[in-house]
Formats: structure tokens, C-alpha cells, sequence
């Protein structure tokens, strides 16, 4: 039987394919606040993923990113095709890129006494992100920079020694910048290895605070052109990726108004 439209509209917009079905389970930044503040109150841990084209293309052949999307606490909406996609499915859904989310999740740490850890990118990007942070936010204690070495496996011994050391250093909380799909692999290993810790995977968020790469201008994204601007500045690197990113949509969309017309 179909569903009406407020039914429909109710539950999470989800993306499936073979393999996988991954809701976005926090739809706005209220609601991941209220979230994040639920965790926090409750010591509890968590993981969150910022879905977005990139991530689908890679979920239709990666066993293993499948996997960890699965076991993610919460998932939002990074990237405008994204938000798109929902509003043509009829979910209304927040664009919150990874990068935009560490401001407002770390003054919610501050408040909590929630330490930090930065884990990912170079010493350089850490240091300058952790300069960044403290003096934006006051109150918030970076108790760990670690720039895991070359090769890193994210479920392997070297994810276990990282791990050793945010425990260690008593880090709650660890901002995640090795990329997909190394950072949500490491996001759901350590939330089975370190279940009191909050791991937020957010890409290139701490190399934009340390300034060693440059983030597209502000109006630049509000007229939705950063991949514009990303491809100008890595040819090489951004094109494939976007011209992957390309082929799926038209899947997408389908699947978009499928879950419109129920």
C-alpha cells in the first residue's frame, strides 16, 4: 500500500543500493545538538558520518565502508546533492558539512567539559587547528594531536595505538580527518574499542582552521560553487571523483521519487 506524503515525510531520508540502506538519522542542527548534548549529559560515546555523493559512490563498492556506515550513531546531510535529493524525496534536511560542524560541537564539548582529541591530517595542520579552536572557543581543552603515520590501517594495530593514546590522554571527544573511507572505518572501530568516546569524522575541516589548505570563500558556497572551487584548485584529485559523483545522480534521483510517490 502506498504511504501518503506525511507518512512518508516522517521517517529519515535514506540512500540504498546493493549492500546498504543508510538514513540520515539527524536531519538539522537542532536536532544534532540536542543529540550531542544527550550524549554528553549521559557520558555516552558515539560516531558521525557526513554522507554525501563521494561516500554513495564509494558504499556501491566498498564492503567494508558499508560496513561502518552501518554502525554510525548519526548521519547528516554533507554536501548540497544531498539536501537536494531530500527535498525531491520531500524530507527537509540541513546541509552540515563536517567542516561547518567542529565550531559548534566543540563550544558544546566546552560546555559539557568534554576534552579533545585531533587526530588525522600533519603535526602542522593539528598544531595550527588546535591554536584555532582554543582560542575560538574558550574553554576547550585539545588534550591530543596525532597524525598517524603512512599506511595507516584504520582497524588495524595502528588504529589500536591511536586509540592507546586518546585513552591515554583521556580525550571524550575525537575529530576525525583521515579522509573516507579511512576515518568512518576508524570511527566505528573505536567506538566498539572505546565506547565512551565521541568520534566526529570531518574531513578537511582542520587543514581550513590551520590554514595549510583554503577553504572556498563564504559566498562562494552560499551560490553552492565549492566544487568549483575545489576542482580548480585539485584537478587531478576532484575530477574523477566528481565525475563519479556525476554518474550516480541520475540513480539517485530515482530513488528520490520513489520515496516521494512511496
Amino acid at each position: 500500500m502506498a504511504k501518503d506524503d506525511k507518512s512518508i515525510r516522517a521517517e529519515p531520508m535514506r540512500f540504498w543500493g546493493a549492500g546498504y540502506d543508510v538514513p540520515v538519522t539527524v536531519p538539522n542542527w537542532p536536532a544534532l545538538l540536542d543529540e550531542l548534548t544527550s550524549r554528553f549529559t549521559a557520558d555516552q560515546g558515539f560516531s558521525l558520518a557526513t554522507i554525501n555523493l563521494d561516500h554513495l559512490v564509494k558504499l556501491r563498492s566498498d564492503p567494508r565502508f558499508r560496513e561502518a556506515y552501518g554502525a554510525q550513531d548519526m548521519v547528516v546531510a554533507d554536501g548540497n546533492p544531498i539536501v537536494w535529493l531530500s527535498r525531491l524525496a520531500g524530507h527537509d534536511v540541513d546541509l552540515i558539512p563536517g567542516s561547518d560542524a567542529i565550531l559548534p560541537i566543540t563550544r558544546l564539548a566546552a560546555d559539557h567539559r568534554r576534552t579533545i582529541a585531533l587526530v588525522g591530517s600533519t603535526e602542522e595542520a593539528l598544531t595550527g587547528a588546535r591554536t584555532y579552536l582554543e582560542r575560538e572557543v574558550p574553554g576547550a581543552r585539545v588534550v591530543a594531536t596525532i597524525a598517524p603515520c603512512m599506511g595507516f590501517d584504520p582497524t588495524g594495530a595502528s588504529a589500536d595505538d591511536v586509540l592507546a593514546r586518546l585513552e591515554g590522554a583521556g580525550a571524550d571527544l575525537a575529530y576525525l580527518a583521515l579522509g573516507a573511507p579511512k576515518q568512518e572505518l576508524f570511527a566505528a572501530y573505536g567506538r566498539r574499542k572505546l565506547p565512551s568516546v565521541g568520534f566526529v569524522s570531518i574531513g578537511a575541516g582542520l587543514d581550513f582552521f590551520a590554514g595549510t589548505q583554503v577553504r572556498a570563500p563564504r559566498w562562494v558556497r552560499a551560490i553552492a560553487m565549492e566544487w568549483v572551487w575545489r576542482v580548480l584548485q585539485h584537478p587531478r584529485r576532484m575530477v574523477p571523483r566528481y565525475a563519479k559523483c556525476g554518474l550516480i545522480l541520475p540513480a539517485e534521483a530515482a530513488h528520490a521519487l520513489a520515496l516521494r510517490i512511496g
